[in-house]
């Protein structure tokens, strides 16, 4: 039976005749695609990680307390459970630094299953309901009114493992009994795995004895700056002036994630570049060889009338089915070395954010677009070099 005669089904019969060599190559533009997949996942999750936590916790700088700032991204980047305290007196400090507009504070408390607390190990959040604006966006919607003495909320990736949702449960935290009475909204950040009970439950907590709290102690202030004021400015005035407080602007909270991801960054370009010359490379030395064994029957199909055109498109269909194949094959390796690593590297696994579908899909698209790329352009010269053959000079090359 015969088949239909296409540019394609000639192209594909043309990669059959040397299966090891197109299977070297396809195997060359997969290398090269998993490794640009696996990279883009990697650094476009810490990257939207960072910058989504950064801009959902509504504050124009952040106060700790000296040497704590890294203790401070920890909890708030990477669901990490840390406690770090200064007095509250800095509050009253603060309100004497011009520019600031709004404030609040709250207390971070660590749990240890079986000790103190009859949940998972993770940070009790005690806020002031009353000048809150960091966690009552995720609140008013979800819950709808203030938590009373004895309630806490969950933060949402939390909820599975403390089995609330339909129905309130109790818990023992810090040796009094909280009843956990609806799940937060998701917030990208670290305190999705928190807790949330309201300070004036402090006081119960550290009549037991079960936490390094002392009275009078905050763990952090967030600040809202007025309008048209720089929060750099506003920052340096307060370490300039309490030399046992550390600031952060939001937009440097990660600054250290950032710092590394930076230099992780143009390891994966480095490696990247070299894969990349390797993979054009391979393809200019494969096409090479393709068009000299195929010269002959390149001078009889423009012996026979084909135009240069038709040459090109002979091999470039065959380059973009290698290309294609390669690419996919890449993504398919790439998306999962993303998903299964993932689970081993420290920084991946306590992010916050992971990556969506279209995330997932335009990671795919760049990687195909970039497979497709290198192989043209490996491949670009033998074809040029050969759609210019005259038709005599190729059938004697033979």
């Amino acid at each position: 039976m015969l088949t239909e005669f296409t540019i394609t089904s000639f192209a594909l019969r043309n990669l059959k005749r040397k299966p090891l060599r197109t299977a070297i190559l396809i195997a060359a533009i997969a290398i090269l695609v998993s490794a640009l997949v696996f990279a883009l996942s990697f650094v476009s999750r810490v990257s939207s990680s960072i910058r989504l936590a950064s801009e959902r916790l509504g504050a124009d700088i952040l106060v700790v307390p000296a040497g704590s700032r890294g203790a401070a991204e920890d909890v708030l980047l990477e669901n990490k459970a840390k406690s770090f305290y200064m007095s509250r007196d800095v509050l009253g400090k603060l309100k004497t630094i011009k520019g600031i507009d709004q404030m609040t504070y709250q207390t971070y408390l660590t749990t240890m299953q079986g000790k103190c607390c009859d949940v998972p190990e993770t940070v009790v959040v005690a806020f002031n309901q009353d000048t809150d604006f960091v966690v009552k966006p995720w609140l008013s919607e979800k819950f709808g009114r203030k938590l009373q003495k004895g309630e806490a909320l969950v933060g949402n990736e939390s909820a599975f493992n403390i089995r609330v949702g339909l129905v309130d449960v109790d818990k023992v935290l810090f040796g009094n009994i909280f009843k956990m009475v609806g799940v937060l909204d998701k917030t990208g950040t670290g305190l999705d795995t928190a807790l949330f009970i309201n300070d004036d439950n402090l006081e119960d907590i550290m009549i037991k004895g079960q936490t390094d709290l002392k009275p009078g102690q905050v763990s952090i202030v967030f600040l809202k700056v007025k309008k048209g004021m720089d929060p750099y400015k506003v920052a340096g005035e307060i370490e300039d002036a309490f030399v046992d407080l550390d600031t952060m602007a939001r937009k440097d909270i990660g600054k250290s994630i950032i710092t590394t991801l930076r230099d992780i960054n143009q390891i994966f370009i480095f490696t990247m570049i070299l894969i990349s010359l390797l993979s054009g490379f391979l393809t200019w030395a494969i096409f090479s060889a393709i068009a000299n064994e195929r010269a002959r029957e390149v001078g009889i199909m423009r012996a026979v009338g084909a135009r240069e055109a038709h040459i090109v498109m002979v091999f470039l269909t065959e380059v973009i089915i290698v290309g294609s194949i390669g690419s996919i094959i890449g993504i398919i390796g790439g998306t999962v070395l993303s998903i299964v690593l993932a689970k081993n590297f420290a920084i991946m696994k306590s992010l916050p954010m992971h990556l969506t579908i279209m995330n997932r899909l335009l990671i795919a698209c760049v990687g195909f677009l970039i497979g497709n790329a290198i192989c043209i352009a490996g491949a670009l010269s033998p074809i040029q070099k050969i759609k210019k053959m005259e038709p005599l000079m190729a059938i004697k090359k033979e």
